[in-house]
This record gives C-alpha cells, sequence and structure tokens, in this order.
C-alpha cells in the first residue's frame, strides 16, 4: 500500500471515529438520494405478485425458487420436491439477484455447511447484495479467523449458566402475556404474542430500555426486508431512517456501557457488555459497519428463528389437530414439539456461501466464485433422510435431525435460548389454554430469507 494510500485511509478510519455513527447513516443516505435522482445507483428489483403456476408446468431451467411470492403464497414445497428428485444441484442464471447455484438435499446442504475451507461465508448470506450505503460486516459473514473471534466474544450471553438464570424472567414474562390476552374472541397471534414476547427477550439480552422493545423487532423487520437483498418490501428511505436510529440508541447504549466500565463498574452478562469486556471487539465502536451489523445480526437472530416458530407452532397444531390432542395428554413431549415446530417452520430458509475452488457436488461443477445456497428448508423436507417430512410429528424419532439451525462454525449461536423459549411458551400455554384456533389464512411476509407471518388470527379458549 503506498503512503498516499495509508494516509487516506488513516484519515477516513479517524473521521468515523469523530463522526457519531448516527450522521454517518444520515450523509450515506443523502449520498444515496443524490445517486438515486442522477440514475447513477445500482437497480433495485421491483417485484409485482403473481399467482404462482404448478411446477409440473414449468421446465427445470424455468424454476427459480428466490421468488419471495412462492413463500407468501405458501407453494413452496412443491418446487423444492421436483429440485430434490430431478436436479438436487440447481443453476439458476438469471434470476432478480443475479445466478446461483440451490443445494436442496439434506446430505448435500450438510456438506456445503460443514467446509468452510471450500465454501465461504463472506461476504454476505443472502441472495442478493445489501442496500447501497448499508453494506454492514457481521461475523456470520465472516470466515475464521476473525468469525471465531467476534462469536466468541459474544457466546457467554446464551452459556448455560446464564440461560439457567433467565429462564424464571422469560417463564414470568410469558405468564404475563398470556395472562392479559384476550380470550373467546378473535385476536391476531403475531402482535400479541410472538412478536411481544420476543421483542421482550431482545431487550433483555441487550439490556435494552424495556419501553421501547418494540423497535427492536421493527429494526429486525426492516433491516431484513430489503428488496434487493431478500425480495421484501421496505423501502431506501424507511430502511436509512431505521438505521439512523437503531445507529443513535445502540452507540449510546454502547457508550453508556463503556462509561461505566471506565469507572470500574462491573458489567453484566448482556451482548453488548460481552463485546465490552473483550479486548478483541472493545473497539467495535470504531469500526461503524462492522459494530451495526453485529446489532443488526444479533437482533435478527434473536427475533426471526423464535418469533415465526412461536406463530408457526400455533398453525400446525392447527393443521395436524391429532398432535395437539396427543400434546394435551402428554405434556412431556413439549421439547420433543419444540424441535419439531423449528424443523417444520424453518424460519430461516436459508444460508448463502461462495465457493472458494471448483467443487463437484452431486454430479454439478460448482466453478470457484458461484453463489450457493444452502436451502434448509428444503433439506428439512427431504424424504431421504426425514420419514414423511410434510407431516408435523411432535414425538417423531431423531427429532432434532434437522437443518433450521445450521451446522459447523456458523451454527446458530442461540439455539439453546430459541428451544428455552419455545418450551416455556408451550408449557404455560398448557396450563391456561384448552384451544388456539387459527381463524383463516395467515397473512406470510414477502421475503425468501425469513419465513414468517405478519399476521395469524385466532380464538383462544381458556380451560374450564
Amino acid at each position: 500500500m503506498s503512503m498516499l494510500s495509508k494516509f487516506i485511509e488513516k484519515g477516513i478510519e479517524t473521521g468515523t471515529r469523530m463522526v457519531p455513527l448516527e450522521y454517518q447513516v444520515k450523509g450515506s443516505h443523502v449520498v444515496q438520494s443524490v445517486k438515486q435522482r442522477l440514475s447513477l445507483h445500482r437497480p433495485i428489483p421491483v417485484f409485482v405478485e403473481k399467482p404462482i403456476p404448478d411446477v409440473a408446468t414449468l421446465s427445470i431451467d424455468e424454476i427459480d425458487v428466490s421468488n419471495p411470492f412462492l413463500y407468501r403464497q405458501d407453494k413452496w414445497e412443491s418446487y423444492f420436491k421436483r429440485l430434490r428428485d430431478e436436479c438436487p444441484v440447481h443453476y439458476q442464471k438469471q434470476s432478480p439477484f443475479g445466478p446461483f447455484w440451490s443445494v436442496t438435499r439434506f446430505e448435500d446442504i450438510l456438506f456445503v455447511d460443514k467446509n468452510h475451507d471450500l465454501f465461504s461465508a463472506e461476504p454476505i448470506i443472502s441472495l442478493g447484495p445489501q442496500p447501497e450505503g448499508l453494506e454492514i460486516e457481521t461475523f456470520i459473514a465472516m470466515d475464521p479467523p476473525k468469525h471465531d473471534v467476534q462469536r466468541a466474544a459474544v457466546q457467554g450471553v446464551v452459556a448455560p449458566k446464564n440461560l439457567k438464570q433467565m429462564e424464571d424472567l422469560i417463564r414470568a414474562r410469558t405468564a404475563d402475556v398470556l395472562d392479559h390476552l384476550p380470550v373467546n374472541q378473535p385476536i391476531d397471534w403475531v402482535s400479541h404474542v410472538s412478536i411481544e414476547l420476543t421483542a421482550r427477550m431482545l431487550a433483555t439480552l441487550f439490556d435494552f430500555p424495556y419501553e421501547q422493545r418494540r423497535k427492536l423487532a421493527h429494526w429486525s423487520d426492516v433491516a431484513a426486508g430489503s428488496p434487493e437483498t431478500f425480495g421484501g418490501t421496505s423501502d431506501t428511505h424507511e430502511a436509512f431512517t431505521t438505521a439512523a436510529e437503531a445507529a443513535r440508541l445502540m452507540s449510546q447504549l454502547w457508550r453508556e456501557k463503556a462509561a461505566k466500565k471506565a469507572t470500574g463498574e462491573e458489567l453484566g452478562f448482556d451482548l453488548i457488555s460481552l463485546l465490552l469486556s473483550n479486548d478483541d471487539t472493545k473497539d467495535m465502536i470504531n469500526r461503524p459497519m462492522e459494530f451495526m451489523g453485529n446489532m443488526v445480526l444479533l437482533i435478527i437472530g434473536g427475533n426471526d428463528t423464535t418469533r415465526n416458530s412461536m406463530s408457526g407452532g400455533v398453525l400446525a397444531l392447527n393443521q395436524f389437530p391429532e398432535e395437539f390432542t396427543k400434546l394435551k395428554n402428554n405434556p412431556a413431549l413439549i421439547p420433543s414439539m419444540v424441535s419439531e415446530i423449528i424443523r417444520w417452520q424453518t424460519p430461516l430458509a436459508y444460508m448463502r456461501r461462495v465457493a472458494k475452488q471448483d467443487v463437484e457436488l452431486n454430479g454439478q461443477t460448482i466453478r470457484k466464485g458461484d453463489k450457493v445456497v444452502m436451502w434448509y428448508a428444503s433439506g428439512n423436507r427431504d424424504e431421504r433422510n426425514i420419514d414423511n417430512p410434510d407431516q408435523f410429528i411432535i414425538d417423531r424419532k431423531n427429532v432434532r435431525n434437522h437443518l433450521s439451525f445450521g451446522f459447523g462454525i456458523h451454527r446458530c449461536m442461540g439455539n439453546r435460548l430459541a428451544e428455552m423459549q419455545l418450551r416455556i411458551l408451550w408449557e404455560e400455554i398448557l396450563q391456561r389454554f384448552d384451544n388456539i384456533e387459527v381463524i383463516g389464512e395467515p397473512k406470510r411476509n414477502q421475503s425468501n430469507f425469513v419465513r414468517g407471518y405478519t399476521e395469524m388470527m385466532v380464538s383462544i379458549t381458556p380451560k374450564a
């Protein structure tokens, strides 16, 4: 690197330390607005919903499982079954997100996920690029050794000792939410229960102001809703204004905890305190996109998996009422059912990798630099590894044999916390309610990444 390049890099680094992160985001927003007016920005795909055709009417080359309406219209299962049966490693050369390989069988997904020496998580784990001007860095999209260092810094928040200490608080908050639910009348389970409970948990994990907890869920929705990244509905203005608010409040929280640390005050075991207490991450605030990236990653990770599994479990027990009867007759099946909910729902549909070298996989040659998408949602319905995979069976054998948390070095850090939250929720539900009836078809979100719900109307029948 030349002396001039080093000088410029140093100047940028110093500037980012001096300018509050909120204003850096706002400045980036201004730049992108000018670029849009001058037509200098990267084109953003526009998704117009159309009925999803029967997969049997398409040729293999026409199948594009990146279409976000495939999931919104709940038509994804037949598409992936055809790929698993006819072309398990499938190349789509002209999607709105660029060309990519789809890996759809259980064992092939395991191979990709476990071999990080062949398949890189960098620079992102999504099908499409991040919004221009908001290119954040996250440890889930890093390879070793940097990934290992940053993950280790926050792993402690979900250590067994901390989970045990959190259990009573989670149970108390769950009971409080359930005790205040209207019964024998239509209510939205997504808003009343799933969002509320995950927002409360996120506030606990970040030691975030409790009265502002719903902001965390909203930030997660916007961050995971960009059209160019996931085929979502968030617009550019919303993305930047939300990012600026998140930058301001999370930076403020970091500064407050850093000030306490400077006075010798002992920090807690929330995520920001853990990052501040680690020598490798204690100055992360000075690397703005890395700081914001990991805040967003931890918020989305704490939100989407648990939240949509809370709703998905209710839907599954309505679609398979015999399993609800089985559960009520034997509540000891709750832990097993929790794993089955997470498999059946698969709240995050995929993770993306990039081939580091030419790789042969199931008869196909994946070239160095190609995007490779591991479709967890498909692998969790692979008949070759899971018996009757489209059925929801709460006492299924080998029930933990699913892909929803990933495998290898990027396996979901908070899997035990998610399972504990769901277990407690259903323990408390069975104590109070005889039935939760889903009224009508739930509304699903527009995304090829988050398999979630925006509304699910239910009627709750209390125990006699």
